[in-house]
């Protein structure tokens, strides 16, 4: 019998560390373009300072988050509060609780609620890239490599860095397409429960698992498949019926988001989608918000870049729509992993526009980083073409969000 040569010390740790390295890598890279993006969107000095600091990562709906994190739910009508408010609807049930629940958590370490925000952010953003590392077989070649660039500055990413749910609930989703890859049913609702409780978009995670039934649980007979489809997309669903419940407790209505959302909102109804799409096509940045005083040179060339950016989250989409298509055609199928991102991706997408959500699609979107696990199977100069692509509008996006442009 041949001996057997035994591991040297450290041998298990220094693979580890091999396997490790490129989503930690993927994750600094991302904060220092989104440094630069910042320091050269705001005229003056202290750009830097903006960054690093809690306040630099706050817009807009922030404040709810925070103030879902600090004190719970609540909603009144504007005018017992404000007089000369429109007589609508406010308060912040329009919000969803996971992200702030798990703010809240944090802060029993002591620290403030902002703070532990933007670390829930950025772990987030961390694990998407070790999920999706997972999920491309964590294996460095230059398909794998080039996929974690565009990682790097996906459309719509410098949300992922700031006081928002958009890292959470991606999260989330790329949780629950590892859990129906590996088969772990419980997992995958898990990922689901998560998503659909974080953010409206995390719904798509409860389409997708129901659709599971026929990619997925392959090794099972099909009463067994069928019913892990079921209960995995029934447990996700309970995200939505826990958020329901939390606004319910606090303001005594079930119906408290869908209230808020035709009050304050005019939205609610399902839309006609491309209809939507023609109106945000139609809609500047700029007309939302534009920030007094000098505008730096990259700020002033975003403002009217809202038809650029929708042009490449539909190229993205397409692309991801595409190459599953081929790889059905040419591979006669496509792996459960690739299943699970291509419908995700493609709800991701149409879901703003279902909704008629004009002024956070550009946001909404970047929840498509899940579709980066199919364009590792682009051709090279695909995804190099891509990776430029989207670098250029990162820039040009993350410069608004500095700003003070975008919500």
């Amino acid at each position: 019998m041949a001996a057997v040569t035994p591991c040297p010390a450290g041998a298990v740790p220094r693979a580890r560390l091999r396997t490790l390295w490129p989503p930690v890598a993927a994750w600094l890279v991302a904060n220092l373009v989104t440094w630069l993006v910042a320091e050269a969107s705001v005229a003056g000095d202290g750009s830097a300072v903006r960054y690093w600091s809690t306040a630099g990562r706050r817009r807009w709906d922030s404040e709810h988050y925070l103030s879902i994190a600090r004190s719970g739910y609540e909603m009144f009508r504007c005018r017992e509060r404000y007089p000369d408010f429109p007589d609508i609807v406010c308060g912040n049930v329009a919000w969803f609780p996971g992200y702030p629940m798990v703010v809240r958590a944090g802060s029993a370490t002591g620290l403030s609620y902002e703070v532990v925000a933007v670390l829930v952010t950025e772990l987030c953003l961390l694990g998407m890239f070790a999920v999706l590392w997972w999920l491309l077989g964590a294996r460095l070649t230059w398909a794998t490599g080039l996929t974690l660039a565009i990682g790097t500055v996906f459309p719509g990413g410098v949300y992922f860095h700031a006081v928002f749910p958009l890292a959470t609930v991606t999260l989330a989703l790329l949780v629950c397409v590892a859990g129906v890859r590996r088969g772990a049913w419980g997992l995958a609702a898990a990922g689901g429960f998560v998503a659909s409780a974080s953010h409206p978009i995390g719904a798509v995670a409860v389409g997708m698992l129901l659709l599971s039934a026929g990619f997925a649980w392959r090794e099972d007979p099909w009463p067994l498949r069928i019913a892990k489809a079921g209960a995995s997309a029934a447990l996700a669903g309970c995200g939505l019926l826990w958020t329901r419940w939390l606004m319910w407790q606090a303001t005594g209505r079930w119906d408290a988001y869908d209230v808020i959302q035709r009050s304050s909102y005019g939205q609610g109804a399902v839309r006609q989608p491309f209809a939507e799409l023609v109106k945000a096509y139609g809609v500047p940045f700029g007309d939302w918000y534009r920030p007094d005083g000098q505008l730096t040179w990259l700020v002033a060339h975003s403002l009217a870049a809202h038809r650029v950016q929708l042009w490449l989250n539909v190229s993205f989409v397409l692309l991801v729509v595409l190459t599953a298509a081929v790889r059905l055609v040419r591979h006669r199928g496509l792996d459960v992993a690739e299943w699970a991102a291509a419908i995700l991706t493609a709800g991701v997408f149409l879901a703003p526009f279902l909704g008629g959500a004009q002024m956070s699609w550009y946001r909404t979107h970047a929840a498509m980083f899940v579709g980066l696990v199919l364009v590792r199977r682009m051709p090279r100069w695909v995804q190099g073409a891509l990776l430029a692509v989207c670098a250029v509008r990162y820039a040009f996006l993350g410069a608004m969000f500095f700003a003070g442009v975008l919500v």
